[in-house]
């Protein structure tokens, strides 16, 4: 239901955009420019934390965890109000806990990139407001370790060779590509300089799953993906012309 409300709700800004033909309309905005892009995903966790506490490890929060990235755009002469450009960002965070002596450790991170296309709305002046898409490639990591703390040379080979290693590492691997629809809010200071605030969500394609050194890792729950809602701000450096 959230997802349908979110296309709902870029539907009625495009319609919005397309019979407003009676409103009065300025020249096209101009430039481009490239910045840094805090940011905030919220993604699906509820299938790792089922799994996760199983073993002790104390659940990730569903509200989310921090982002950055870079990203830049240029605006097209030749179709008025569009822009075009590149984002890419990463993030992770991570739990972990100590139980008679055995350190465990949770991260999840999460990353991609991408071509931007938007479209500015011609009526508003001096600000930029954007509706569009970033499509790309993104992936998910799920690590998971467990280690006994320090750990001699000769030991580590020994309890390798005879399989009784208390030392664990299993990494999970969803690639995927992505299409986001996006909403973003430039607000210049000077002609060189502007702000942004946005949002979006990622809608993610792939359910091909690897585990560690490229294995296939089969039967992974069809909810565990990407798909997640995010905010982002951001500083841009450049030339604007809202």
């Amino acid at each position: 239901m959230k997802k349908i409300n979110f296309i709902a709700f870029f539907v009625l800004i495009s319609f919005a955009t397309v019979f407003s033909q009676t409103e009065e309309y300025f020249d096209a905005p101009f430039g481009g420019g490239l910045g840094y892009n805090p940011g905030w995903i919220v993604p699906n966790v509820d299938i790792i934390n089922t799994q996760i506490k199983l073993l002790g490890i104390p659940e990730f929060s569903n509200s989310g965890f921090y982002t950055s990235g870079i990203s830049g755009f240029m605006y097209l002469g030749f179709l008025k109000q569009f822009r075009a450009g590149g984002f890419g960002f990463g993030g992770s965070t991570s739990n972990d806990i100590s139980i008679s002596g055995i350190n465990k450790e949770a991260v999840y991170s999460i990353s991609g990139g991408g071509l931007t296309i938007e479209y500015t709305l011609p009526y508003v002046r001096n600000w930029g407001i954007s509706i569009g898409t970033i499509i790309g490639r993104g992936s998910l990591h799920l690590d998971i370790y467990q280690n006994k703390g320090s750990e001699s040379w000769g030991n580590l080979w020994s309890d390798l060779s005879s399989n009784t290693s208390q030392n664990i590492h299993s990494s999970l691997i969803n690639s995927y590509w992505f299409a986001t629809p996006t909403l973003n809010i430039d607000i210049p200071v000077d002609r060189f300089i502007t702000f942004r605030i946005g949002a979006g969500y990622q809608f993610t394609i792939g359910d091909k799953w690897k585990l560690d050194n490229d294995v296939d890792l089969t039967g992974v729950p069809s909810d565990l993906n990407a798909d997640s809602y995010f905010i982002q701000t951001g500083i841009f450096i450049g030339f604007f012309s809202f």
